[in-house]
């Protein structure tokens, strides 16, 4: 019996771009041999975009062990990341206001300036998390913003609290968009998604149970002579920096310099990565990888496309506010927060679960936003306390839902170099984060209790967000067609 093998070939191929013109795309080091059975060709198709699942046991143990490794450091330090983001809003349930003598408006801008940072700062540190070692910068900026947030503590007027928010915005910057660039530099197509998703569980998570950690915070209030929001925030930096030490060990490099992988599987890890790319570029400077992002209008649409979900996501900077209006006491209030995430997060793990089995986006974009606006829509048409409470139920599932899809999409189409992922990964979270800077401002005061218009405006984001899904996945499909003309083994995944 013989085995049927794929012609390789030193040949250069051209991949197409976006706006019909092609580039250089080198597949000699692709090796498909592994995707093929006995007894003839049609078993290197894999699925639509020529991936086949991955049934090696040495690879299926290295996935388990970075797992092992990775994730519980990423979803622990993420999970703090957003204990310490979310402060403020429940800090406005607490004497905040009151303390600082803070205006409905400068309260608003307290919580957007935060965000400023994250634009500014997310696509130069992820350009720089190239060069370094990713374990010990990732470790060093988790310590700084850790002091950076008990700071906020001692804030005493509304200019401190401004400048304390800024910097803690411009320390936390970095994290997010660098978890994502390890993630998907250790994890293939069908993975990233499941992965990001736990990774955003831990967002997830800490905000689900921000409420429940604050309630038991705020006993201290006048203890030593501080309030209960300043305690709130002594004690999550104190905490935040004990887990970023804790983590340090566990956090990866690259999949050929990580001291806790073993050199074969150091190999094994690069290889496999290596086989997932569509296409690829030599490896050139971080200011290359910053005009390859720049040049792709795929990448555009893709940083749209975030933005456009992250900005439906802008009700959870006041979640506490908007439950508070069903009327409840304050320790109920924030007991309730908690339950819509929990649900989320849930749901989210099943929604990735399902994209990275079947290889699939668009459609799971697609049925999420759809839950999401009907949660919208249904939040501002009611007083009924059930109701509305069901509606911020549904609205919360159905945006969780997407945002692992949509980075972990993206990481996978725009891999064309380290370099360029990096930027693309930065750029969505700096610009998608972006958004946070002026949906605060869509939650006003006298439109309590039905916020209308910041729920018609979530809404109209969710259906925007699922607009760009469908344009992404046409313009895959049209770039797919030309890719298989060439005689490509793996195309873009949609």
């Amino acid at each position: 019996m013989t085995t049927t093998t794929s012609p390789r070939t030193d040949k250069p191929l051209k991949s197409p771009s976006l706006n019909g013109s092609t580039e250089k795309v080198d597949i000699a080091h692709v090796d498909i041999s592994d995707n093929l059975e006995e007894g003839g060709e049609a078993a290197t198709k894999g699925d639509y975009s020529g991936f086949t699942q991955k049934t090696d046991p040495k690879e299926i143990k290295l996935v388990r062990k970075l797992d092992r490794y990775i994730m519980p450091a990423l979803f622990a330090t993420y999970f703090m990341n957003y204990l310490d983001r979310n402060a403020i809003a429940l800090a406005k349930l607490s004497s905040i206001e009151k303390d600082l003598g803070l205006t409905d408006v400068q309260y608003q801008t307290a919580v957007s300036i935060l965000f400023v940072g994250y634009v500014f700062f997310g696509v130069p540190s992820n350009m720089l998390l190239t060069r370094v070692k990713p374990s010990v910068y990732l470790t060093c900026i988790m310590l700084t913003w850790a002091i950076v947030s008990i700071c906020t503590a001692f804030a005493r007027n509304y200019t401190g609290l401004l400048m304390t928010r800024f910097f803690l915005g411009a320390l936390e910057a970095p994290y997010y968009p660098g978890a994502l660039l390890i993630i998907s530099t250790f994890y293939t197509r069908t993975e990233v998604a499941t992965r990001i998703s736990i990774l955003y569980l831990g967002n997830i998570l800490a905000t689900a149970f921000a409420g429940l950690i604050a309630a038991g915070i705020f006993e201290l209030e006048g203890v030593k002579g501080y309030a209960g929001w300043q305690w709130l925030f002594i004690i999550q930096g104190a905490v935040t920096g004990v887990v970023a030490l804790s983590c340090y060990a566990l956090l990866p490099n690259t999949p050929l310099t990580t001291h806790w992988l073993k050199p074969e599987e150091r190999q094994l890890a690069h290889d496999r990565m290596n086989r997932d790319r569509v296409d690829e570029t030599e490896k050139g400077s971080v200011w290359q990888g910053l005009k390859q992002a720049f040049s792709d209008p795929r990448v555009w649409l893709f940083i749209l496309m975030y933005n456009m979900h992250l900005s439906a996501n802008g009700f959870k900077n006041f979640m506490p506010s908007v439950v508070n209006t069903l009327g409840f006491s304050k320790l109920i209030t924030l007991c309730l927060t908690c339950p819509p995430y929990l649900m989320a997060g849930a749901f989210t793990m099943v929604v990735s679960l399902s994209s990275g089995k079947y290889n699939e986006r668009t459609w799971h974009i697609t049925v999420c936003k759809i839950i999401a606006i009907i949660g919208f829509v249904l939040a501002p048409a009611t007083l009924n306390t059930g109701v509305r409470y069901f509606a911020m139920c549904v609205f919360t599932i159905g945006t969780y839902g997407v945002n692992s899809i949509v980075l972990g999409w993206a990481a996978t189409v725009c891999s064309q170099s380290l370099e360029k992922k990096a930027v693309v990964l930065g750029i969505m979270a700096s610009i998608g984060t972006g958004s946070f800077i002026y949906t605060p401002y869509l939650f006003r005061e006298d439109d309590k209790p039905r916020y209308t218009i910041a729920m018609s405006a979530m809404a109209a984001f969710s259906l925007m967000c699922m607009i760009c899904a469908w344009i992404m996945r046409f313009v895959l499909q049209r770039q797919n067609k030309t890719l298989a003309a060439t005689g490509a083994p793996t195309k873009y995944p949609y």
